[in-house]
């Protein structure tokens, strides 16, 4: 008879506990419950059924690779953002659920645009396509174009917005920021969670981060900030009147964030907090004066 459910469990969390992985049972729960396509609180009404060999076997190599550190997402190769599965991997940023909060405070800005024209909105860096989605699915009335360096990243978020049926609704450009758009396009919103992790602090990261997640999509820069500074100069001539900018922001960034769009003529909005307490979500529009010339 084959290793029961409860004893792969045990077994596994015990390895990734020893590989220093957190919350290894977890882990073993939520791989185990997507190699038998059944929900994880079914796990614990099959305790005792015996895994077949090539469940035992495609659980021994994804617990191998977790122990190795390899992000759960990747290993599995999706993620759910705002209630959406979304397809992962290692060319695009895991999303993160403080970019949750992000897309919703986004979602709502387009919702209440006055109805009769299609709103517009462009996502800088859009990885896996998780805000561009997002925004697609809450806002129906809205048209959005996303950019990317990155052609692979590009391919998972046409894949990730055509399994959610707005790919018709989203224009992907592959570029650097707003050069991968028409000079002559102009938005309502524009959101990004721009690579904004100090250059000398990603080797100080998780090994899930260091190791596996693309470099391009971290690194902000000397000082974390670079891609801030491009954003402020750039994003006005970009904006239609009453336009906003939201993007997120690192653990510690708000003063140097709103020093950077204060200085370029922003009006700094609101400074709003995620789920820890940290200033995380930066909304800022065009001063009147500063928007006439910058257009």
């Amino acid at each position: 008879m084959g290793v029961t459910i409860l004893e792969a469990i045990q077994r596994s969390a015990g390895f990734l506990d020893k590989k220093g992985v957190g919350a290894p049972r977890l882990q073993v729960e939520l791989l185990l419950a997507h190699v038998l396509k059944m929900p994880r609180m079914n796990l614990y009404l099959n305790f005792e059924r015996a895994l077949s060999t090539p469940e035992a076997d495609t659980l021994r190599e994804w617990v191998r690779r977790r122990g190795q550190r390899e992000p759960l997402q990747y290993i599995i190769g999706s993620t759910s953002f705002c209630g959406l599965e979304l397809a992962v991997s290692r060319h695009v940023l895991v999303p993160r659920p403080e970019t949750e909060m992000l897309a919703e405070r986004a979602w709502n800005f387009l919702g209440q645009l006055p109805a009769g024209g299609q709103a517009r909105a462009l996502d800088l860096g859009t990885g896996s396509g998780c805000l561009a989605i997002a925004l697609a699915v809450h806002t129906p009335q809205a048209r959005l174009d996303a950019t990317d360096l990155s052609g692979d990243a590009l391919n998972t978020a046409r894949q990730n917005a055509a399994r959610h049926k707005v790919a018709e609704r989203i224009d992907f450009h592959q570029g650097d920021g707003f050069a991968a758009v028409g000079r002559e396009s102009r938005f309502d919103l524009i959101v990004s969670n721009p690579p904004y992790i100090a250059t000398a602090e990603i080797q100080t990261l998780e090994p899930e981060v260091r190791d596996y997640e693309p470099r391009m999509a971290l690194d902000g820069g000397a000082d974390g900030l670079d891609f801030y500074r491009r954003i402020a100069a750039e994003a006005g001539s970009f904006l239609k009147p009453g336009g906003r900018v939201m993007l997120e922001l690192n653990d510690n960034g708000a003063p140097s964030v709103g020093k950077i769009f204060a200085q370029e003529g922003w009006k700094v909005e609101a400074i709003e907090p995620d789920y820890n307490r940290f200033q995380r979500i930066f909304i800022a529009h065009m001063t009147t004066e500063s928007h006439d010339v910058a257009t």
